[in-house]
């Protein structure tokens, strides 16, 4: 009997039954489960259809969760992307030190987002944090930074930045190393300075990475933003840090809303799902540089 032409299909099962068990079995238990109301430990289930995602989005919480999640995309997501490309600029320049400078950079991206926030807990305590030491000495007065609005949403996004900022960087610098040099020297013999060779040659030529970038880190917000939301402000105060993701582990198990949270959870899905379609729809074949 001859095994050759099935054993790649054998191969993959191994990968086949891990993929089944920890990521499609969970996600059609997740929808089923969506369909019900679930007592707070399991004991007994009611069948309500789709009674949970109508009580969902009458839900002033939930739209108050959509309304801090568009915020805090919008701010972490623009500002990374901007930031992450000056900063490439200046780390593409031949200067003394220029390694320390770079190390220096991509260190808080080896840093958890547990141990981030926790970082940016201490700094900005109103009492004892360097952040309010400072702004005392210049203006005399100490912001109460994750115990109020807007300020808890402010810190969250800015330790966000922080945290995902070398991602970006190092794609960009990465972008810049491989331009031609003939590219940019034709641009100096056309008269173009440096500001628009920053914005009118080089940034073009970067909108792969630009796109790429974009939706990598809307995913990471949507999720990984948890960590830090989790250590600096538990989602307050009054909800004004409690995005979609945060809303959802709270009512999974503060609150013992399974039925609700796996709705939660699905809708979730179809949100990355569409992100997801609309990379791969649009990635690869409309974001090009001619």
């Amino acid at each position: 009997m001859k095994w050759g032409k099935y054993t790649p299909y054998l191969l993959l099962i191994p990968t086949f039954l891990v993929i089944g068990i920890f990521i499609y079995w969970p996600a059609i238990n997740s929808f089923s489960l969506s369909m019900y109301k679930v007592a707070p430990f399991g004991g007994r289930r009611i069948f309500v259809g789709i009674q949970n995602y109508i009580d969902l989005f009458k839900s002033d919480v939930y739209w108050n969760a959509i309304t801090v999640t568009l915020i805090y995309l919008v701010v972490t997501v623009f500002s990374v992307v901007v930031l992450g490309y000056l900063i490439a600029q200046l780390l593409d320049n031949k200067v003394a030190g220029i390694k320390v400078y770079r190390t220096l950079i991509f260190v808080p991206y080896a840093i958890s987002f547990a141990i981030g926030g926790a970082l940016w807990v201490f700094m900005l305590n109103p009492v004892a944090g360097h952040i309010n030491y400072f702004l005392s000495q210049i203006t005399g007065k100490s912001i109460n930074w994750l115990n109020q609005a807007p300020f808890a949403l402010i810190s969250v996004s800015v330790a966000s930045i922080w945290k995902m900022l070398p991602f970006s960087i190092i794609f960009y610098l990465a972008g810049l190393q491989s331009i031609s040099e003939s590219i940019i020297d034709s641009s100096i013999i056309d008269g173009a300075n440096s500001w628009q060779r920053m914005w009118r040659i080089k940034f073009p030529i970067l909108s792969p990475i630009t796109f790429y970038l974009i939706i990598m880190n809307i995913t990471h917000s949507m999720f990984q933003s948890f960590g830090i939301i989790d250590i600096m402000t538990r989602g307050g105060p009054v909800g004004t840090t409690t995005t979609l993701i945060y809303r959802l582990y709270l009512d999974a198990f503060y609150f013992q809303k399974t039925g609700e949270a796996a709705a939660q959870s699905v809708v979730l899905f179809i949100i990355m799902s569409f992100i997801t379609f609309f990379y791969f729809r649009f990635g690869e074949k409309k974001v090009h540089y001619q």
